[in-house]
């Protein structure tokens, strides 16, 4: 049933800039959002007009492009109560501006260690009934603070009514990653270990921390994208078939394949630090966070027991792109004995998820042009697309609104997750030194199957 107001929790903080208030706005422009209460909520010496301009700005500097009408519509449902997220009198100014609405959904884009606090009093003073809520990553910080915010969180709203945000699930790439397996009878005979030799899936940022030191002290790359983004993708490219596309049925899949991912140990992890990241203001001079983080996971499934899942993640790298590499064995016998020995182009099927291209690919050898029976890579493009015409943020936003929970994560998913990385958050090699630019610490390779090499985003030639 569909949402009848919206709370937007820490409404004057950036997240809400960048990427909620340019997501309403596009909402609003087709028609998805109309004449609802939307109402910004923070501790800032605000008003409502305070908060339209704070929108607007966003709007503007952060969105696809700007609409005036759908703007004003969007300026006339939004009113700010200003008040203390400890204090339950300001719960009793929400109530009032939410003006009956019987269906709320309470957005949290405050600090994780607020949410618990946040939920308790929207329970006490009656706001949530009949309401739901989202939570923004991270859902804590290991296993035992994930399970601890979870039961908080349940001791207020049922578990159909928590939407727990991770906007890569909105992307479209992503989502792609479902479709292309599961809409494409071709695959199946051969996506298990007897034709899969390794999976790979690279998600690289050529830019540093941009500012953030201080929060990226409390994080890390492991944290930050690998146990929530990262491992989510890898749940949609290994995950048995759901029995329908309803959010329970892929969210059960998903599970089971979290569940047999062996736990990390220090053997399955190289950790690495950019040269200059201590140098950022907020982070501690003998910092030992990692900024880059390669993992060599195990799944204990039939389908894939013995294929290495590599997954690398860092800042401060040579391109900002994010891809997965699923690449098959090579044949039993070099038949071409005069082709050139490359053991790295063999076939493959190759998904590039942004930001820039959006495509996937299938690679294969073909013979060069001239007498000799020599060979040459190609790839075939399966699909190419540009941008994403809907923003993860306003499909995910919508969906909330609407109660649609395929694109959110669960409890168990969450918990599952956090207990394949759980026991290599705190012991763990340490971080190793390595130049911006560069693909992070030369020592990941030892994560690689024999004869192998990380692929570099973009074909593999």
């Amino acid at each position: 049933m569909q949402s009848d107001a919206l709370v937007l929790f820490g409404a004057t903080g950036d997240l809400a800039k960048k990427k909620l208030f340019p997501a309403l706005h596009e909402l609003v422009r087709r028609g998805k959002i109309h004449d609802m209460p939307i109402v910004g909520f923070a501790s800032s010496d605000w008003d409502t007009e305070t908060l339209r301009q704070h929108a607007l700005e966003g709007i503007k500097q952060y969105g696809s492009h700007f609409d005036q009408d759908a703007y004003d519509k969007l300026a006339q449902m939004l009113t700010y109560v200003r008040g203390d997220y400890r204090d339950p009198a300001s719960y009793e100014a929400l109530k009032t501006a939410l003006a009956g609405a019987e269906r709320p959904t309470f957005y949290l884009a405050v600090p994780p260690s607020l949410f618990a606090t946040v939920v308790e009093n929207l329970g006490s003073s009656g706001c949530a009934l009949g309401a739901r809520v989202v939570l923004e990553k991270p859902f804590g910080r290991d296993l035992q603070s994930a399970r601890e915010l979870n039961k908080a969180v349940l001791s207020v709203f049922p578990e159909e009514s928590i939407f727990r945000i991770d906007h890569y699930l909105g992307k479209e790439a992503v989502q792609n990653l479902l479709y292309f397996r599961f809409a494409n009878s071709i695959l199946e005979p051969v996506w298990n270990r007897n034709y899969v030799r390794s999976v790979q899936l690279t998600m690289a940022e050529s830019f540093g921390v941009q500012g953030r030191g201080r929060f990226y002290e409390e994080v890390g790359a492991l944290r930050d994208v690998v146990q929530n983004h990262l491992l989510q993708t890898i749940g949609l490219v290994a995950m048995e078939a759901p029995s329908g596309i309803d959010g329970e049925s892929i969210r059960d899949e998903k599970e089971q394949l979290f569940r047999a991912m062996r736990p990390l140990t220090p053997d399955d992890i190289v950790r690495g630090q950019f040269r200059g990241y201590r140098d950022e203001e907020g982070v501690a001079p003998d910092s030992d966070v990692e900024t880059f983080v390669a993992v060599r996971l195990s799944i204990d499934s039939w389908r894939w027991s013995g294929v290495p899942f590599l997954i690398r993640a860092g800042k401060s790298m040579p391109v900002t792109a994010t891809q997965l590499v699923v690449e098959f064995h090579r044949p039993p016998v070099r038949v071409f004995a005069r082709d050139d020995d490359d053991y790295h182009r063999t076939n493959y099927v190759r998904f590039r998820l942004g930001p820039d291209e959006v495509s996937v690919a299938l690679g294969a050898r073909s013979k060069a042009p001239g007498d000799d029976l020599r060979g040459q890579p190609v790839e075939l493009f399966v699909c190419t697309e540009g941008p994403d015409e809907v923003d993860a943020y306003e499909r995910l936003i919508g969906d909330a609104l609407a109660g649609q929970r395929l694109l959110f994560a669960s409890q168990q998913g969450v918990e599952a997750t956090w207990a394949v990385v759980d026991d290599v958050l705190y012991n763990h090699p340490p971080a190793i030194e390595y130049e911006p630019g560069s693909w992070g610490p030369k020592s990941a390779d030892r994560l690689l199957p024999p004869n192998d090499i990380w692929h570099e985003p973009g074909p593999i030639f």
